[in-house]
């Protein structure tokens, strides 16, 4: 074996030769500290604080940090069980024969401590060790995203990090002290369940795990909260008996939708709910019985509006009880709104439309907990259904409807609703009028003026312990969601809908919203690729590596950490069409959904972005 030299600065382990052929007890060869900073890659603006470098001397491990060291990413990296970032001199000898590489220094995975010894799979997760003067414990392994490929000159590497099963792993800190290079590292406990780093990480981002390895995980108290919940899910979806596809663990991964595509249905009824909002009922014109969707979810329309031109892609949520004869939307006419203008003013009895499989994860979850249905104007339609499931199973759960609009004539629903609410034992109401008119009735129409906050759900004796589930307007929900977590509201019982483009997820770069177009220069020569949710068609170019290097181009919010298929914070929903992955991701998502970071589109696409 050829001994690997390092360059470290001024760490008295700079200059010298490690011989890996060498047996010897565990120990911290150097550690490493960097603040956030600012680089440029991709022609954009990335703060990191992947770049560490040794120092001298001794330092002070505290709770959150090294004295000296911080993190530029909270939401990924930090916090009290990711005080720590360790990585072996093992994975670096590693890494220099796989990639063919001699240019490695000290911190160059990211890493806090760089020690010899501790192999991902010998480590476990729980054990504890004492270094210096302070003590530690193993919570997870690294969760790998982008920004270790950009410090490598590697794209590839945080796939890389999990095939290879040497992610490296994080430290909580027991008690606080000094450590300096040249530390050994002593182990003082043995976790329990003896399950190693890498087994650990394999088990949320590779396939294949089993109930018996999900059980054991979660037998672990020093796991993270966050893995802990991973595996939750992913147990969840074991024991209920569906098939294995996708990763709870990883996204909200829907079934399969009923239909790939588009289905062509008939407008059999239109009916004017209010001022501002129309419902239409769609019915099957093949005869065939519609799946029964799940309460919240939406459709997708592909609308032809003018001949000669792409069609319009539009979502709109299902608004009544799931039946197998027909399907209900429910949509509000915007002023400048072409896909509403159309159903609104344009669509008739008997035209036919073409309509995507019912999806969406805004749905009501299993729980015994009080239900609150919270919306404005628009809103109303996915809670509207999940008010008429409630009262189909004739549930026992206090479940309360409240409501924003405009006024009496602005207010749709408004008898449906009420006529729900009758038909639960404990179903209570309260409508809220930001400008009601004079003729508006207090306590038969509304039942108080002003707009809805949490001043006002304490007041009504809505519970902090309540299951909530908002939709309405953006503005509407980011108030609510601020509004209930400072009410102590805790945020795995908060269910939002948006209508349009989801929040972007752009770990380590400032969030800047354009209005979607398409992009810069010539058209592409490639197939149709469809954003439903931005409503833009664009011809796919190979000049663009992939989906999601084509939606960035066009201003598309997009969600994303790893970019080469691993994490799956960049799944959506593969509406129409189909792809092809290049590179082909760790683990799949199910049926109907698509990892836009490493796919490319084999024919024409619709995905909901």
């Amino acid at each position: 074996m050829v001994p690997l030299r390092l360059v470290a600065g001024d760490n008295k382990d700079a200059n010298r030769t490690l011989d890996f052929d060498e047996v010897r007890m565990p120990r911290l060869l150097s550690v490493n500290i960097g603040l956030p900073r600012d680089v440029t890659w991709n022609g954009k603006t990335v703060r990191t604080s992947v770049w560490k470098s040794p120092v001298a001397g001794r330092r002070m491990v505290r709770k959150l940090d090294i004295d000296g060291d911080a993190q530029a990413d909270l939401a990924g990296h930090g916090g009290e069980q990711r005080a720590v970032f360790v990585y072996q001199m093992d994975s670096y000898h590693y890494w220099e024969n796989f990639l063919g590489r001699n240019d490695f220094t000290y911190g160059q995975f990211g890493e806090n401590f760089t020690v010899e010894g501790l192999l991902d799979n010998e480590v476990c997760i729980g054990d504890r060790y004492r270094i210096g003067g302070a003590e530690f414990e193993v919570t997870q392994p690294r969760v790998t995203c982008y920004r270790v490929g950009i410090r490598m000159n590697e794209p590839r590497m945080p796939a890389l990090l999990v095939a290879h099963h040497r992610p490296g792993f994080y430290f909580r800190v027991l008690q606080e002290g000094e450590v300096g290079a040249g530390d050994d590292v002593v182990k003082t406990t043995d976790g329990p369940e003896r399950m190693s780093v890498a087994d650990t990480d394999a088990l949320l981002y590779l396939p294949g795990h089993s109930r018996e390895q999900l059980q054991r995980a979660l037998r672990i108290p020093a796991l993270s909260k966050g893995w802990q919940s991973s595996f939750q899910a992913m147990l969840q979806q074991d024991l209920s008996s569906k098939a294995t596809v996708g990763n709870p663990g990883l996204a909200n991964e829907e079934q399969a939708p009923a239909w790939p595509g588009f289905r062509q249905m008939r407008v059999a009824n239109i009916n004017k709910e209010s001022d501002s909002v129309t419902s239409f009922v769609l019915v099957p014109i093949d005869g065939q019985h519609l799946p029964l969707f799940q309460a919240g979810q939406f459709v997708v329309l592909r609308l032809l509006v003018d001949a000669g031109k792409p069609p319009v892609l539009r979502s709109y949520s299902l608004s009544d009880l799931p039946a197998a004869d027909h399907f209900r939307i429910s949509v509000k006419s915007e002023l400048n709104g072409i896909g509403s203008s159309f159903l609104c003013d344009r669509a008739r009895e008997g035209d036919l439309l073409h309509v995507g499989a019912p999806r969406g994860s805004f749905t009501l979850r299993p729980s015994q907990s009080p239900v609150v249905l919270l919306s404005a104007g628009v809103g109303a339609t996915p809670v509207m259904s999940m008010l008429h499931s409630l009262a189909a199973e004739k549930s026992q759960r206090e479940i309360w409807w409240i409501y924003g609009a405009r006024d009496r004539v602005d207010h749709p629903f408004a008898e449906e609703s009420r006529l729900l609410l009758k038909q639960l034992s404990r179903g209570r109401g309260y409508i809220v009028y930001s400008r009601p008119a004079a003729i508006d009735q207090v306590g038969a129409d509304f039942d108080a003026a002003g707009h809805i906050d949490t001043a006002l759900l304490e007041r009504t004796g809505v519970s902090r312990n309540s299951d909530f589930y908002l939709c309405g307007p953006s503005s509407f929900l980011q108030n609510m969601r601020d509004g209930l977590g400072s009410w102590g509201v805790v945020a795995e019982n908060v269910h939002t809908e948006i209508f349009g483009a989801l929040e972007g997820i752009t770990p380590g770069m400032a969030q800047v919203v354009h209005t979607p177009h398409l992009p810069q220069g010539p058209p592409g020569s490639g197939p149709p690729v469809a954003f439903a949710r931005s409503g833009i068609t664009a011809a796919w170019d190979p000049k663009f590596a992939s989906l999601l290097e084509l939606a960035e181009a066009c201003d598309v919010p997009v969600r994303w950490s790893c970019r080469v298929g691993v994490c799956h914070t960049c799944m959506t929903g593969l509406i129409d069409g189909s792809i092809i992955y290049n590179p082909e991701p760790l683990e799949r998502p199910a049926p109907g959904n698509v990892l836009v970071c490493c796919s490319q589109p084999n024919a024409g696409v619709t995905v909901d972005l």
